[in-house]
């Protein structure tokens, strides 16, 4: 029987394993059975430079922490060596870090995980292991953010070099000038159209005159002619 001692160590282990596991985003157990020193060192030295917490525990400490997170369900992994790797920040920093090095050393195998006080399946860990990091998904955010911004810069410098070429010093001034010029281009049109009937028409009276004059000229010319005909046949 363990002593009081014993017991004591073992409640303060689980009482500050169960406060970290607690304030976690996400946890993934898996099985480090088959690593050797030089994989288990580089995944170790990876895991601490990325912020992710991992811990080889006693399959007894577990099932007791497990107990006190409610998470009765997910004893049934609690089957040869088992270590957690956990974060309190990103919650896709251990599904992504422990799937990677379990599809690179062949040896590492998944047993389970817990997402926001959760048990989450297999399948959803290898989801969430192929979502990008935290840095990346910030930078996709700001690209969205800023690219109306970039727009509207580029749509005001088209109009700055516009408002230019036209001569005008302010792009409000440019959105006038336009109408402005259009209805001057309508008033010259329509000038043009009032006019060309009445030059039409005062063609028309320049050309009746000399019409006339024709028809009066010539008809002396027959009168004579009339006369030169009927004397001949007297």
């Amino acid at each position: 029987m363990p002593s009081v001692k014993v017991l004591e160590q073992k409640k303060k282990i689980v009482s500050e394993l169960c406060g970290q596991l607690k304030d976690a985003k996400s946890m993934v157990f898996a099985d480090y059975m088959g690593l050797n020193v030089a994989q288990d060192t580089e995944m170790r030295a990876a895991f601490r430079e990325a912020g992710l917490q991992y811990r080889v525990v006693k399959n007894t400490i577990t099932s007791r922490v497990f107990d006190e997170m409610g998470l009765e369900d997910l004893k049934s992994i609690l089957v040869g060596p088992t270590a957690v790797a956990y974060s309190a920040e990103d919650p896709i920093l251990a599904p992504r870090l422990v799937a990677k090095y379990r599809d690179e050393f062949k040896k590492l195998t998944i047993k389970g995980g817990v997402m926001d006080g959760e048990i989450i399946s297999l399948e959803m860990i290898d989801e969430l292991a192929k979502v990008p990091t935290l840095p990346v998904l910030y930078g996709r955010l700001v690209s969205t953010l800023m690219f109306p911004i970039s727009s509207l810069a580029i749509t005001l410098n088209l109009l700055a070099q516009k408002a230019e070429e036209a001569g005008v010093e302010k792009i409000s001034e440019l959105t006038s000038a336009e109408p402005a010029q259009d209805a001057t281009d309508e008033a010259e049109h329509g000038a043009e159209t009032v006019a060309q009937p009445e030059a039409e028409e005062a063609k028309a009276k320049e050309e009746v005159p000399e019409t006339e004059s024709e028809e009066v000229e010539k008809a002396p010319e027959s009168e004579e002619k009339s006369a030169a005909e009927t004397g001949a046949e007297v």
